[in-house]
């Protein structure tokens, strides 16, 4: 079990520096989840309909996904008053772990905890950081896979295209 762990954060971590480039999809839609969030609350993806969402999971032992995270909270500040959520969704098994994370990093976003990754198996994520990118009608546009510097630029340019739509 332990070998398999680490094996698993490897693998995720040798993929978040290695980053595959972006799948887009056609329409398809998006499986809908509720999810407690770091304040206590449910988050249903539902609610969000109407809106461009970006899901992004991650994990607190993957280093790209920590750097990712501010860059990530500076877009989710400048375009949520444009119609766009972000919703960080942490797969740790012990929501103590992330919690650490976010006492360093801080970020406006919700963060939304999937311990067993049952969401992360829905979304068939595979990699660490992955970002999930949903359109205003509810369906899958884009799918990133692992982080380098510089791809911020490239979410920027799918969340602006999809809020023009």
């Amino acid at each position: 079990m332990l070998l398999k762990s680490f094996i698993q954060k490897a693998v995720c971590s040798l993929v978040g520096i290695f980053a595959i480039n972006a799948v887009v999809f056609a329409a398809e839609s998006a499986p809908d989840f509720t999810l407690k969030s770091s304040t206590g609350e449910n988050i249903r993806l539902a609610e969000q309909r109407g809106q461009v969402v970006m899901l992004n999971f991650w994990a607190s032992w993957c280093g790209p996904c920590r750097q990712e995270m501010p860059l990530l909270d500076g877009i989710s500040k400048k375009y949520g008053k444009m119609g766009f959520v972000l919703l960080g969704i942490n797969v740790d098994q012990d929501n103590s772990d992330a919690q650490k994370v976010l006492q360093k990093i801080k970020v406006s976003y919700p963060i939304l905890f999937d311990p067993e990754s049952k969401l992360s198996s829905l979304y068939k994520v595979d990699a660490m950081p992955s970002s999930v990118f949903i359109d205003k009608k509810g369906n899958v546009r884009f799918i990133d896979r692992g982080y380098s510097p510089g791809d911020e630029e490239k979410y920027v340019k799918q969340i602006q295209e999809l809020i023009r739509e």
